[in-house]
């Protein structure tokens, strides 16, 4: 089974700033490109963190209210200083949280979830940035039409990995919800396959109406 992995998903020409980028520039840069964030790259290019649109509203959320109804904010001690900084250094979200280019979908998106972030920078070996994905990068193995999805049930996992004939086994795939039906030789074997489908990139849910012809369980204990 083959799955889609970051580095077949991510951007791979990325928005970047330095350190002494300033706030202006960064802004320019996020309305120019219509993206939310960016990357701030040492001299090596390595990612030292990311500055979001959110960094930069801390200025704002920072400031008196000109009407006076509202009170200024107690900011906790780490967004006071950002909120008056003036360069990617002191805006920027740090360290920076990246991913590997040969990390699977699930393993990003677990990553990204955990953290609560929209986007990972992707970084080599030595650490440099090659590129960088995004929740709606991962969102795109759901794009994968239900004819290679079920083509992959029957062969990768039914035939290759199982062993198991496509003949016994009926794969219906619509909107990426897999339904399953048939009988299989040993009741373990109904789960195995319905976990393995449910691994299938662009799956979406599993209906599983399998049969079995032996049950493993059931068999009688030897006498003693």
């Amino acid at each position: 089974m083959k799955h889609r992995i970051v580095g077949e998903l991510m951007t791979h020409a990325v928005v970047h700033v330095r350190p002494d980028t300033g706030f202006k520039e960064i802004a320019r840069l996020l309305a120019e490109h219509d993206i939310t964030s960016v990357p701030v790259l040492d001299r090596d290019d390595r990612p030292l963190g990311l500055v979001s649109e959110a960094d930069l509203l801390l200025n704002e959320a920072a400031q008196e209210d000109p009407t006076g109804l509202l009170l200024t904010p107690a900011l906790p001690p780490r967004d006071s200083a950002r909120s008056r900084a003036t360069t990617a250094r002191g805006l920027m979200t740090s360290p920076a949280v990246c991913a590997r280019p040969e990390w699977t979908v699930v393993e990003a998106a677990r990553l990204m979830q955990a953290r609560g972030l929209k986007r990972l920078p992707v970084v080599d070996e030595a650490g440099r940035l090659i590129g960088i994905v995004s929740r709606s990068d991962l969102l795109r193995v759901f794009l994968r039409h239900d004819r290679a999805i079920g083509e992959e049930i029957r062969q990768d996992v039914l035939d290759r990995t199982l062993g198991l004939s496509p003949d016994g086994v009926d794969v219906q795939v619509k909107d990426g919800r897999v339904t399953l039906t048939g009988t299989v030789e040993r009741r373990a074997l109904v789960s195995v396959v319905e976990r393995l489908c449910r691994s299938v990139d662009g799956v979406v849910d599993v209906t599983c109406r399998l049969g079995h012809r032996t049950d493993e369980s059931a068999a009688p204990h030897p006498a003693r």
